[in-house]
């Protein structure tokens, strides 16, 4: 959508938390982002104030987490399950969801996953495995990671 343009991409988090906090109408892409941020009130005042948000780097090394990484990361799980791509994806989620699992949670759960499998495929120069991405999300989803 944006390509290798953080700032655009980070606009488009501010405008649609701006948008939402003005009481405007959302697409729906925005409504995601928002309902993302409601569950994060710790980011909320970095969108508030874009001139914080853009151009900044987050540095793992000096312990930062990248807000809009993280935001991002629970946009993928959302779009995974509602896609059902990797297959079964929604399946997992949804009986997650019927045992009163705590939801956020698991997402963070999952982006673990997630992260790994990127993390993988760019270490080793191939696509990513989609099938241990897999065997990893149900073992998060069992408790046993």
């Amino acid at each position: 959508m944006f390509g290798q343009d953080r700032d655009k991409l980070r606009q488009m988090y501010c405008q649609a938390w701006q948008r939402h906090r003005q009481g405007q109408a959302l697409e729906p892409l925005q409504a995601q982002i928002v309902a993302v941020v409601e569950r994060h009130p710790e980011y909320q005042p970095l969108l508030e104030h874009p001139e914080r948000a853009l151009g900044r780097d987050y540095l793992p090394e000096l312990g930062e987490t990248n807000p809009f990484l993280h935001m991002g990361m629970h946009l993928a799980i959302q779009e995974q399950v509602g896609t059902d791509r990797p297959a079964g994806m929604r399946e997992l989620y949804q009986q997650a969801a019927a045992t009163g699992a705590d939801m956020h949670g698991l997402d963070h759960r999952l982006m673990e996953c997630l992260a790994e499998m990127f993390w993988q495929a760019q270490r080793d120069g191939r696509p990513p495995d989609e099938q241990q991405y897999l065997h990893c999300v149900r073992r998060r989803l069992r408790g046993v990671d």
